[in-house]
This record gives C-alpha cells, structure tokens and sequence, in this order.
C-alpha cells in the first residue's frame, strides 16, 4: 500500500498517570475504500486505540506517551480541539457499541442524526429534514417519516444501530471507524447490519476499521487484519492469510475458541423436571381516560415444553419473540396462564411464600455478568445470601465454606471471595454467577444468554464448565440464546419462538441439519453464513 489514508505509528496510550500502558507502540495503515479489522478480546487494547485517533479519550486521566496518528499529511494528535472538530463526524465518523447509550435519550431521531449537518454543513431545517429521511431510508428505517420525532428508546436494538449508521455516514466520510457495531444484536439483524455497512462502503468509497473479537465478522468483511494481545499488535497480514496460516500462538488460540463439543446424550426415560402445556403470558394494552384493556402484547402465547434431568432445552429467537418472558414464567417471578408442573407438582397456583422454598431449587443466571453482582458486596457476600435465606441453620464458617467449594468448582481460587465483582473480568464475573446459583445445589437452572457478553475464547470456558456441572450434578438446564453456536455446543432438544409462538421445534441435531421452516433457515444462515433463499425471513 503507497500510501495509507490513515497511517497510526507507535501509537502509546497510558492511564493513571502513566502507570498502566492500555496500548503500548501500536502501529496500523488503511487504505482508501479499505476495510482494516483490528481483532482481540476484551482488554487487548482495540478500542482505546481506535478512540485515541479521535482523541475521544478522557484527558488527563489518558495519555499518549508516544505515537503519531496521521491522516491526509495531519498528525491528530497534534491538532487544535477547533481543527480537530472539523475532521470528527465529517472526514473520520464512529460507530459505537452500544447504541442505547451512544444516542442521548432526551432528543429525537431527527435531531441527534441532523446534528452533524448542522454543525459541518451549515444547512437549514428543510435541507436539514430532508437529509435525514434520505439516511434513515438508506440505512433501512422503515417509513422514516413516522420515525423523525421518536426517542431512542421507542427503537428495537437494530433499528437504533441503524440511526447510529446515519448519523455517522450523515457527511459521507472517508473513513468510519466502527466499534463492535453488531455484538449487542441478534443474529439476523446482525447480518442485515453487516450487508448494509458493506453496500455502504461501496456506493461512498469509504474506508473502514472494524474493532470487533468476532472472528466471523472479520472473515467476512475485512481485507486486512491486526491482532491485539495484552496492548501490543502480535500479528498482521491478509485475512485469508491469518485464517489459513497464522503464525502467533495466540491467533491460533483465537481462531480455535469457538464453543464446540456436543450435549450429553439425551435419555428420553430421565425423570421430566419442568413441563408446561398452552402457556400464556399476556400484557394488556390499556389506553383512555379509564385506562381501559384495548389490546394484549402477546409475549407468550400457547407455549408448551418438557424438560428432563440432565438434559438441556435451548430456546432461541430474536430479541422479543418471547424467550426470556418464558423462563421467568416458568420460574413464577411473572404471573402466566396455564399449568407449569415442577418434578411433578403445579407450582402456577402458589404464592410468592409457598414458592419460596422451591427457589434454592430454581435458580437463574442472567445475561449481564456485571449488572446482575452488586458492587456493594464482596463475592463471598453475593455467593452467600442465598444460603443466609435457605439455610440459616448453617454457621458462618459452614457458609464460608460452601462459598468457597462453590468457587472451586466453577474454576477460582476460593481466596477470591472477598474481593469485589469490579476487581474480575467478564468471564470470571460471569463464573461467580453461577456460583451463586450452584451453591444453593438447584435441581433446575434458567440461563439466560450468559454468554452474549463475552469474548469467544471465554465463551468456549463457560460452555465447558456448564457442561461439565451438567454432567457432575445431573442438572436440567433452560438455556435461552440467540447465539446458535452455543445452543449447538449446549441443547439436546430445541424451541424456536417468534413473536410469542412457536416456529419450529425438535430434537438440536434435527433442528441444526434439516431445518423445515423458513425462519430457522433464515437464523442458522445468519449464524453460520450459509447461502440460502428464504431472504425474505430476514427482511428488515
């Protein structure tokens, strides 16, 4: 390459003064109309760097005790804050994580993405309204003009990613950096999002740094390829390269750090644990003066399962079909419709007293490994509040030890118990999780996406040690996804939801190899990026 748009030369960025080094001499090059991924796991390093090129960080607390970053004959780092807002948002634009906390929630649609027009290109309010509708029908806003005055949260996930594409493509850049810009959405929409950036890139010419530890993604997109270990570039080179022949050691780690394996094999005689039949959950809709029902939300509607010991159900759907408000019906924390039968007995009558010495049999991990620990509390104290509730005949050294064989067992040094949940990554975070649950010895577990928010590697873990608790504890697991990878690796048997019904069920492996409906087809296509016809399950 001759010569590089972007061109990042030793790039250093430090915190704390510059006791911690989060990049250390990074260097990379785009081209013109390029797409560059820079590849690692959580705490490698990607996204500080890629936000140092605009210099997004937070000064003084970030640093750059070396590096240049330059773009057409400018180094940025050395730009006055008025020089450098004329390239943020016009020449170089950004794609954050998270689009519910990258749009400010108190402004509209049409303002936060006619922003940047305002500032870059001077237009008025109608050149202004009209701009917008064209990004918003270009990046797949279905009837843009009803969506102009709507607040970000009145969006699915995709369809505020898809504003956050707009508005970074609102000045036609030449090189958008985009940061993760699929990993909180399904799997479908994740597709559509992908095929949308790529179109995109081709009608603007546009360069593109793709931060992301989705090995998928990369194959997919990008033509070059930057390896991220512990700050430092490991390795580079030509995508088909790195996946073909790669040389370091941790690329070789990276690309074998897909959950594989197999289920335990079902045994069809196993005493049923959970079992429901024409389950329902209904919201109703009230509108008027006398809030009257007009409607009903129908998260779930004519539900009916069986779940075994030592077997696992997947349940799998988009975002809204349902999925999540099915485990918290079957574990009573929604009211339902229709009988919900635990080993045996009708729990959908109980009360919340009557229930509760069934909980320290019914446990549930949830998605977010952070948001569900609470900070206030050491891991000790968050194992141990559920035996203080259903074993207060324990002693404190008793508890203490339980936490601490429970620790074990999911793979943490049993010392760890009086640090705090900040102080642990994501994947260990995510191991207390279920060593809050386990400790309690459940008969049946909810686990609900506990692996959406982790790099694949520490993926590839927690599907090993559920599996392997699987096998020691002969538990029944409900195992709610979108990732199709997981379900794969984890379920003997598999629902599939829309909209609150179900689409298709059956044994996984049936499921996986002869899928009869469109919309399963139309999931494992977008999972597994198969070609397949039925394009019109994936519309927009």
């Amino acid at each position: 390459m001759s010569k590089a748009l972007l061109d990042v030369r030793d790039l250093s960025v430090a915190f704390a003064h510059g006791e911690m080094i989060a990049a250390d001499k990074v260097s990379f090059r785009i081209g013109k109309g390029e797409t560059v991924a820079l590849v690692g796991e959580s705490g490698s390093g990607k996204t500080v760097s890629a936000l140092s090129i605009l210099r997004l960080l937070p000064y003084p607390a970030a640093s750059h005790p070396s590096g240049e970053v330059w773009f057409e004959g400018r180094d940025l780092l050395k730009l006055k804050p008025s020089q450098l807002q004329s390239v943020r948002g016009d020449r170089i634009s950004m794609i954050f994580q998270e689009p519910m906390t990258s749009l400010n929630p108190l402004h509209t649609i049409e303002r936060q993405v006619g922003e940047v027009l305002r500032v870059h290109r001077r237009m008025d309010e109608a050149a202004v309204r009209a701009r917008v509708l064209e990004l918003l029908h270009k990046v797949g806003i279905r009837e843009p003009e009803k969506r102009l005055d709507a607040f970000p949260h009145q969006l699915s996930g995709g369809q505020r990613q898809r504003v956050m594409i707009a508005m970074a493509l609102a000045n036609e850049p030449d090189l958008l950096i985009a940061d993760e810009p699929t990993t909180a959405l399904d799997v479908t929409i994740q597709a559509q999002i992908l095929e949308l950036l790529k179109q995109l890139q081709r009608e603007m010419g546009m360069a593109m740094l793709l931060i992301t530890h989705d090995l998928g993604i990369v194959r997919r997109m990008a033509e070059r390829v930057y390896i991220m270990q512990a700050g430092k570039i490991v390795e580079e080179g030509a995508t088909e390269d790195i996946f073909t022949k790669p040389q370091h050691a941790y690329t070789k780690q990276l690309l074998a750090a897909e959950p594989k394996g197999a289920p335990p094999t079902a045994n069809d005689k196993a005493p049923v644990v959970v079992e429901t039949d024409d389950l329902k959950v209904w919201f109703p809709i009230k509108r008027g003066l006398l809030r009257r029902t007009v409607d009903y939300v129908k998260a779930v509607d004519g539900l009916s399962l069986k779940l075994r010991q030592g077997q696992t159900l997947g349940v799998v759907g988009e975002s809204g079909s349902g999925k999540t408000t099915l485990g918290l019906a079957i574990l009573r924390l929604i009211s339902s419709d229709g009988p919900v039968v635990y080993m045996g007995k009708r729990i959908d009558g109980l009360t919340s007293r009557e229930m509760r010495p069934l909980r320290k049999e019914m446990q549930i991990v949830f998605q977010d490994p952070y948001g569900s620990l609470s900070p206030r509390m050491s891991v000790g104290q968050i194992i141990e509040e559920g035996l203080t509730i259903q074993s207060p005949e324990l002693t404190y050294e008793q508890r203490r030890a339980r936490v601490s064989a429970a620790l074990k067992e999911v793979g943490l040094d049993p010392k760890a118990q009086d640090r705090y949940p900040h102080e642990f990554s994501g994947g260990q975070r995510q191991r207390i999780a279920i060593a809050r649950a386990m400790v309690l010895q459940p008969k049946f577990i909810m686990l609900d996406e506990p692996t959406s928010a982790l790099d694949m590697s520490v993926q590839a873990q927690i599907v090993d040690l559920l599996r392997d608790l699987q096998k020691k504890r002969d538990l029944a697991y409900l195992f709610i996804s979108h990732d199709l990878k997981v379900i794969r690796a984890l379920c003997n048997y598999v629902i599939v939801m829309r909209n609150g019904k179900v689409v298709e069920e059956g044994a996984a492996a049936e499921v996986f190899s002869r899928p009869k409906e469109d919309y399963t087809k139309a999931l494992l296509a977008a999972a597994f990026d198969i070609k397949v016809a039925h394009k019109s399950a994936l519309a927009v």
